[in-house]
C-alpha cells in the first residue's frame, strides 16, 4: 500500500459508505501505530429504536487493523481479514469513538510467528466507546499474516 496516512485519512473520509454511516477517521498516526474513528448519531444513521446501527458499529473498525499492519509490516508480507465478531453491550446513542492501537511488541510477535514461513492469525481487541468513555460494542478482529517470499 503506498498511500500516506494523511491521505488514506481523506480517502476514507470520503468513501460512501462512510459517509453514508457518519464515520469519520479523526487520526491516523504517522508511524501507523494508532488510527481513531468517530461516528455521530444523526437522523440519517440511527435505527428505529434512535441508536446507532450496528453494522455501522462494526464499519467503522473494520478495516483500520488490516490497514495499519499492511503498512507497518510492509510489502513483503501479506495481510487480509479472516475473521470478526462484536458484541454489542449497551445501545450506541450520540457519538462514539474507537482508539485502535498497534504496538511494537505486538509487531514484532506477529514477524516472530511468521518468520519460518507459516501463516499466523493474530486477535485484537477492540472498544467502542461513547464520549463518557462507557463500552457500547466490542469487537475482536482476526487477521492471516503470512510471508510472501514463503508462498508455494
Amino acid at each position: 500500500m503506498k498511500w500516506s496516512p494523511r491521505a488514506l485519512k481523506f480517502v476514507l473520509n470520503i468513501y460512501g459508505p462512510y459517509l453514508g454511516a457518519g464515520i469519520r477517521i479523526m487520526h491516523i498516526d504517522p508511524e501507523w501505530r494508532e488510527m481513531h474513528v468517530r461516528m455521530k448519531l444523526r437522523w440519517y444513521n440511527r435505527n428505529i429504536m434512535g441508536t446507532h446501527f450496528g453494522g455501522s458499529l462494526y464499519a467503522m473498525v473494520d478495516p483500520q487493523m488490516m490497514l495499519m499492519l499492511m503498512n507497518r509490516l510492509g510489502k513483503e508480507y501479506i495481510v487480509w481479514d479472516q475473521a470478526a465478531e462484536i458484541e454489542y453491550i449497551r445501545p450506541a446513542r450520540g457519538t462514539v469513538e474507537a482508539h485502535l492501537s498497534l504496538s511494537d511488541t505486538q509487531l514484532d510477535e506477529i514477524k516472530n510467528k511468521v518468520s519460518d514461513g507459516a501463516a499466523y492469525r493474530p486477535s485484537f481487541d477492540i472498544a467502542i466507546c461513547d464520549l463518557d468513555g462507557k463500552v457500547v460494542s466490542k469487537v475482536k478482529k482476526v487477521l492471516y499474516v503470512k510471508r510472501k517470499s514463503s508462498q508455494a
